[in-house]
């Protein structure tokens, strides 16, 4: 299997076709395609250096967060009060950190796809395709890991503190741009990252051994075996290697290098630690992280479950957002806050809600967003898109775009099958600086 950008385009070919109509040559017209995709190439300058992708699962309410619907009947309000923000939007009362916060990000309310089902909205909400049984997509991470590769020898994607899903994985790209997980809570008191350290009775020295063997056994098993599954596992090891040999990689991962005032800040619990620890990471060089918090399938006792789970992401996302831009890296950081779907209009006899699919809200920050925007509408009872419906191809290709990667550029699929990024996702300009 070959995994490689493919700059001309199925798109590119169906235009030179009506260009060959004026008399170009084939010579030409690739000429002419060339120059062109350059210039597209070109143009694509990176807003975010790296992104930071909050995962809730289960699908979180639109309702008791960002798209409260204060005038609805009893039975489609629920029970929360709304509270004001601080550029003068409502919010849910389960939010008054964020609500303070509202000029430093932008929410989608007009979140929509038609996927009920729990894997099948997760599906979306990671690789920006509705499901296929005929290929496994690859999700942002292994992406921006196969166009962007490591830096800093850290990882390129990350997992806090495990690979979420299914669908967090490589698709039908090689396993070595699958997520690092940290195998492990941030949280927790005895907190450490698995496979960071040598094993017990190996020193440097061994370990330079080792590798050097490992090496030389691995490039005659590459060169008699060119296959992309040994190359893929070879790049794994060796990436490996480079993250145990640099301290200051391996530094990136030490939470207990934090003072005791910002874990403090961001709350010392699961949401609060892991944002910290996606902090930490970004700032080191990881590209992509993706941290998953809570469980937000809430069919019965919603109110109850919001009141448990809510205020500890409300303090510490207002804390990431915070420390972000004092350390000035607001603007070249994505911050990106979703759920595989929203929750139904009206409260069921359980006193929850169920899956809906229809409608949802999606919280975007930093790295080339606007801030204190709120991007489209539900209607009076969340129910439905009011206005400018945003799909998850659209979000998909809009954190392409401010990564600086062309989203409908192709890769090669299993039996060189072009498959591009994205597949006619827009952009959401209105948000984009």
């Amino acid at each position: 299997m070959r995994c490689h950008g493919n700059p001309l385009s199925r798109r590119g070919f169906l235009a030179a076709g009506a260009l060959g109509g004026l008399g170009l040559s084939l010579p030409e017209l690739l000429m002419h395609r060339a120059m062109a995709e350059q210039k597209h190439y070109d143009f694509i300058k990176a807003k975010a250096k790296s992104v930071i992708h909050v995962f809730l699962p289960g699908g979180i309410a639109q309702q008791e967060t960002f798209d409260p619907k204060p005038y609805s009947p009893l039975e489609y309000r629920g029970e929360f009060r709304t509270i004001k923000t601080n550029t003068g939007e409502q919010f849910c009362e389960t939010i008054p950190e964020l609500a303070k916060r509202a000029d430093k990000f932008s929410v989608i309310r007009s979140m929509t796809h038609g996927e009920a089902a729990h894997e099948r909205g997760t599906h979306n909400m990671f690789t920006g395709y509705k499901p296929s049984p005929a290929l496994s997509y690859p999700s942002f991470g292994a992406v921006v890991s196969h166009e962007y590769g490591p830096r800093n020898n850290l990882p390129p994607y990350v997992c806090i503190p495990n690979v979420p899903n299914e669908f967090a994985g490589t698709g039908y790209l090689p396993s070595s741009y699958g997520g690092f997980a940290l195998g492990s809570d941030p949280a927790n008191s005895n907190f450490k990252v698995r496979d960071l350290d040598l094993a017990g009775g190996v020193d440097e020295q061994r370990f330079l051994r080792r590798k050097a063997a490992l090496d030389v056994v691995n490039r005659k098993f590459v060169e008699a075996t060119p296959a992309d599954n040994v190359a893929a596992m070879n790049t794994f090891y060796q990436r490996a290697y480079d993250l145990i040999d640099t301290p200051k990689a391996k530094l990136a991962f030490d939470i207990e290098k934090e003072d005791a005032k910002t874990r403090d800040r961001y709350g010392r619990n699961q949401a609060g630690q892991r944002l910290l620890m996606a902090r930490r990471l970004v700032e080191s060089g990881v590209r992509l992280v993706t941290l998953t918090y809570g469980s937000w399938d809430m069919h019965t006792g919603l109110t109850a479950a919001f009141k448990r789970s809510m205020p500890a992401l409300d303090v510490g996302l207002s804390a990431l957002l915070d420390d972000l831009s004092e350390r000035g890296m607001l603007d070249e950081t994505l911050v990106m806050v979703t759920s595989e779907f929203g929750r139904t209009p009206k409260i069921n006899p359980d006193a929850g809600r169920d899956h809906w699919p229809k409608v949802f809200s999606v919280m975007l920050a930093g790295g080339g967003i606007k801030g204190g925007i709120i991007h489209g509408s539900s209607d009076s009872t969340a129910a439905e898109p009011e206005d400018n419906p945003v799909s998850h191809a659209d979000l998909a290709a809009t954190m392409y775009r401010l990564m600086g990667i062309v989203s409908d550029k192709e890769l090669m699929a299993p039996g060189d099958r072009p498959i591009e990024i994205v597949d006619g996702g827009k952009l959401i300009e209105p948000l984009m600086v």
